[in-house]
């Protein structure tokens, strides 16, 4: 095992050199995840996995929620679309993508949430909006294998 510092879009990393990449819960803090699924890509060994857990939504968050930026620190505002973060896995040249988990927050887990708190709070959000939120956001956990050759 090896622990490197560097960015997530530009891992200080050779090519070909990885088996394994594991993220939890940080991809969606970047503004380009297509670059960092690419950049995940071109450091595995053929064969190499890679599986990720991280914050999806399944529509769009209301603007205020969006704009928030304790939401964004909590790696809510910067989730993508379901399908979008799994088109960028399959973009950067990822074979059998998996969603191998999927769990819905609802708005109960968000209101209890210290930082849920936080964001309804400082925020103001509607208890609609709140809502939305909790039919939106989704924890998925996705597995995937760079191919061969």
């Amino acid at each position: 095992m090896e622990f490197r510092l560097g960015e997530i879009e530009n891992l200080p990393v050779a090519d070909n050199h990885v088996d394994l990449i594991i993220s939890n819960c940080v991809i969606n803090l970047s503004p380009d995840k297509e670059r960092v699924f690419k950049k995940a890509h071109r450091v595995l060994k053929p064969g190499g996995r890679l599986m990720v857990s991280d914050i999806v939504l399944l529509e769009k968050l209301p603007e205020v929620v969006q704009k928030s930026v304790a939401a964004y620190i909590s790696c809510l505002a910067g989730a993508a679309l379901k399908e979008k973060y799994l088109g960028a896995i399959i973009g950067a040249g990822f074979a059998d993508v998996k969603v191998i988990d999927e769990t819905c927050f609802g708005t109960e887990f968000i209101s209890n949430d210290p930082t849920g708190r936080e964001i309804l709070e400082g925020e103001k959000i509607s208890m609609s909006d709140l809502e939305k939120v909790g039919k939106a956001v989704r924890s998925i956990k996705v597995r995937a294998v760079k191919r061969d050759g």
